[in-house]
C-alpha cells in the first residue's frame, strides 16, 4: 500500500516526494528534539542530585542548551516548510 502511494507521488513529477520528505524531516526533527530535551532534562536532574551545591550553574546551562536544541529543531521545521511550499 505504501509502494502504491509513494508511486502515485512520483507519477506527479516528484513534486509529491518532495512534500513527502519535508514532512518526514519535520517529524525526525520534532523527535530528535524531544530526546535531546529529554536527555538534557534526565542529566541535569541527576547532576543535581548528586551535587545539590551546583544546581545553579546546572541548571543555566541546561536551560541554555536546551534553547539551542530547540532552535535548530526550529529551523529544521522552517526548512521542510520551505521545501514543501517551494513546490
Amino acid at each position: 500500500m505504501l509502494l502504491q502511494i509513494l508511486l502515485q507521488a512520483a507519477e506527479q513529477g516528484g513534486a509529491g516526494l518532495a512534500v513527502f520528505g519535508a514532512a518526514i524531516g519535520a517529524g525526525l526533527a520534532a523527535i530528535g528534539a524531544g530526546l535531546g530535551i529529554g536527555k538534557i532534562g534526565g542529566s541535569a536532574v541527576e547532576g543535581i542530585a548528586r551535587q545539590p551545591e551546583a544546581a545553579g550553574a546546572i541548571q543555566t546551562a541546561m536551560l541554555i542548551i536546551a534553547a539551542l536544541i530547540e532552535a535548530v529543531a526550529l529551523f529544521a521545521a522552517v526548512i521542510c516548510l520551505l521545501i514543501s511550499f517551494k513546490l
